[in-house]
């Protein structure tokens, strides 16, 4: 049940209605706080915030991820769009932190790839 619950939220950012999968989201995360799929929600509550322009929003739930979900495999992407939204809200100085940690904790990932890369134009 919590997977159909979960896809009709997703389905929400297809169709790029993101205020509906907002809601979505935060109510399957209210619902099942503790869902294999709960990590996940929180990532893509994070996306939908970001695609809304909710930048402070967007940070708060990325960062909940590694908060929430430590061992959870969306935690290095979280932390990197984390970054990228500190970025767009000039907080330089929390980015390179947040850089770096995903490159020692998380290495050989995506993410820390990317972080690499952003790290350098910094």
């Amino acid at each position: 049940k919590e997977k159909l619950y979960y896809d009709a939220a997703f389905d929400l950012i297809k169709q790029k209605d993101f205020d509906k999968a907002s809601q979505a989201f935060n109510a399957f995360l209210r619902k099942y706080p503790n869902s294999q799929y709960a990590g996940n929600a929180q990532y893509w509550l994070g996306e939908v915030n970001l695609a809304k322009g909710d930048l402070p929003g967007a940070s708060q739930a990325f960062a909940q991820v590694s908060q929430k979900y430590p061992k959870h495999s969306k935690v290095p992407d979280s932390l990197y769009k984390l970054a990228d939204v500190e970025r767009r809200m000039g907080h330089t100085d929390k980015v390179k932190g947040i850089l770096q940690q995903v490159i020692t904790q998380y290495p050989g990932t995506s993410a820390a790839q990317l972080a690499q890369r952003d790290l350098q134009k910094l």
